[in-house]
């Protein structure tokens, strides 16, 4: 095994149980089975203990926020990482349920439990009660950043300026991309009644009697191949133009990566790999790398460091107590949830931003950021704008409910930020407007756009 020790944790230093049928592989996070550390980990401790592999999934169908479009997304992948670990002579098994149960129950009959790692609070609960229960050696491995966030701080940092010299010593030492092993004892036999198919992700995801209310999109569609043909678009059209034109919404130079790191699809490091090693505009590579690395894995630490980062406690005293400041100040309107969602507010720029991320299940980082300072202009109290941003966010992004999400969420309300000029409604928090976006971009080509959607 030659998983870098920095990246794993051993959740449960129990013995390898000799009677152990298998090594568990509890897939969650990282929903690969190339450039997957996890995965590569399992087979290495598989080989010296002389078993096969088998991998578990367990579908959710009361994940938080979870709809048709989040679990349309996931399960195309998922379809995709089944067909490689079956290739590579490990078993899959899909089930449907809570994923801890169902990993405590897989422990039972296995030699070692290798999972990967998430940031979020049930993940981690998740993890925890898995722990509690394994009998045999469990460790996780960390699969979903660039540099382990313990090695890049052992505390919350306070701004992208705090964390940046620290990650840039250590990055060095984690660039390189897992060994592929061989699995020298092939899967036979591990099959169950209980593994389900996933021949018709169309149907499979009819049968969680989720949501239904926001459905699949046409721009996205999940996968590892889907992540890399998106990888290759971005190096080879858009990574020329990204320093200086990836804030301009209408000509995107921008990755569009965010949906497949979300879901672990791709390695950060593959991709980060792929970036440095495509050539051409040095500032622009150094432009992305300091937003793919420096703010994702700032948005990481937000999140370990903080786990109540989807609550208005965590937002700073300053920004607080600034923006109850000016709760009376008169706003233009003010919109109830439904008319927020169907685009019904007096901004045009606005409502073509609410009309793009309710169809596509994206939004531009720019104009995501304008739709979220704007709400605070649309609610009574910053409180009520922070929980509906939360709620929408999880709604109908493909990328939120994520660390990323989260801490760009709470950026709008003073987190990793400064004061500024007093300014009506947002006191000293950031504030933008309608009149910037018409100095920056032809934001009426981006309203017609929207329309055609």
């Amino acid at each position: 095994m030659a998983t870098d020790n920095a990246r794993v944790s051993v959740l449960s230093d129990a013995r390898p149980n000799n009677d152990g049928k298998y090594v568990l592989y509890w897939m969650e996070h990282s929903q690969r089975a190339e450039n997957n550390d996890a995965f590569e980990h399992s087979i290495g401790w598989a080989n010296t203990l002389k078993l096969p592999v088998l991998v578990l999934f367990t579908v959710d169908p009361d994940y938080p926020d979870g709809n048709a479009r989040h679990f349309t997304f996931m399960l195309q992948g998922l379809r995709e990482t089944i067909e490689t670990v079956k290739n590579r002579g490990a078993h899959f098994s899909l089930r449907k349920g809570k994923p801890a149960k169902a990993a405590a129950e897989m422990a039972r009959d296995a030699a070692v439990v290798i999972t990967d790692r998430g940031y979020l609070r049930h993940l981690n609960e998740w993890r925890r009660e898995v722990a509690d229960a394994c009998k045999c050696r469990f460790e996780m491995i960390e699969c979903d950043v660039v540099v382990p966030v313990e090695v890049a701080s052992n505390k919350r940092e306070s701004a992208a300026r705090t964390i940046r010299p620290k990650l840039h010593r250590t990055i060095g030492d984690f660039l390189e991309l897992p060994a592929s092993w061989n699995i020298k004892h092939k899967a036979k036999g591990l099959g169950s009644p209980d593994d389900l198919d996933l021949n018709d992700v169309a149907q499979f995801v009819e049968g969680l009697q989720c949501d239904a209310s926001v459905g699949p999109v046409k721009g996205f569609t999940g996968g590892l191949a889907a992540a890399r043909q998106t990888l290759k678009t971005f190096t080879t059209r858009h990574l020329r133009h990204y320093g200086d034109g990836r804030a301009d919404i209408t000509t995107r130079n921008v990755s569009h990566l965010s949906p497949y790191l979300h879901l672990g699809m791709i390695s950060p490091l593959e991709v980060y790999d792929a970036v440095k090693t495509a050539g051409g505009n040095s500032e622009s590579v150094d432009v992305f790398v300091e937003e793919f690395v420096i703010r994702r894995e700032l948005a990481v630490n937000y999140c370990h460091y903080n786990q109540q980062y989807d609550s208005w406690d965590s937002i700073p005293a300053w920004a607080k107590e600034t923006l109850k400041d000016h709760e009376s100040d008169e706003r233009s309107a003010i919109y109830t949830l439904e008319q927020l969602e169907q685009s019904k507010t007096d901004d045009p720029y606005w409502n073509a931003a609410m009309r793009e991320m309710r169809i596509t299940g994206y939004l531009h980082n720019h104009m995501r950021m304008y739709w979220g300072k704007r709400i605070i202009t649309y609610t009574t109290t910053a409180q009520d704008a922070f929980e509906k941003t939360i709620y929408l966010n999880n709604k109908y992004f493909l990328d939120g409910r994520d660390a990323n999400s989260y801490a760009s969420i709470s950026w709008l309300y003073g987190i990793h930020d400064r004061g500024w000029p007093r300014q009506p409604i947002f006191g000293k928090v950031r504030t933008m407007a309608p009149s910037g976006l018409k100095r920056k971009f032809d934001i009426d080509a981006y309203v017609k756009w929207t329309r055609s959607l």
